[in-house]
């Protein structure tokens, strides 16, 4: 008498039941997405401060808080935009942006010297604004990268 066929159960996993999703992310996901390299990112950064910084110095004659405000904002952005190959670079590139946009607000006289000077104590005097922006840019980048880790992970 031969044995009756048997049969094969396989386990699945627990259906998770999904979050209703935020309005205010719907509308994030709307915006704009563009996946910048960290060249890209650096010179994206970069030419928003320096317009920014026209700006400021043509409308508030270059006041470092509006400067510093604006920083911030910048600085998240060139984090989320850039590509996740290119993570590191966003903590990298927003100091350097950040020096290059206060060439308009720095003031100094005297040819190139003067003109250094003033924007090293530009950059000494608003230091917390620049600490401040990099700690935003490398926090973005380091969660992004943990969720990128996970990700691949799972």
């Amino acid at each position: 008498m031969a044995a009756p066929p048997s049969a094969t159960v396989y386990r699945t996993a627990p259906v998770r039941a999904r979050r209703p999703v935020p309005p205010v992310v719907v509308a994030l996901r709307r915006l704009p997405n563009p996946r910048l390299t960290g060249l890209g990112g650096g010179i994206f950064a970069a030419g928003v401060m320096f317009l920014l910084g026209c700006v400021d110095w043509l409308l508030f004659d270059g006041g470092p808080l509006m400067y510093g405000l604006l920083f911030l904002p910048v600085a998240a952005l060139t984090a989320v935009w850039v590509r996740p190959a290119d993570l590191v670079t966003a903590p990298v590139s927003v100091p350097i942006a950040f020096a290059f946009g206060t060439l308009p607000i720095a003031g100094g006289t005297g040819g190139v010297g003067g003109r250094v000077l003033a924007v090293i104590t530009t950059l000494a005097l608003n230091a917390g604004w620049l600490y401040g922006g990099t700690l935003v840019a490398g926090v973005i980048a380091t969660v992004r990268k943990v969720r990128m880790i996970r990700r691949r992970y799972r």
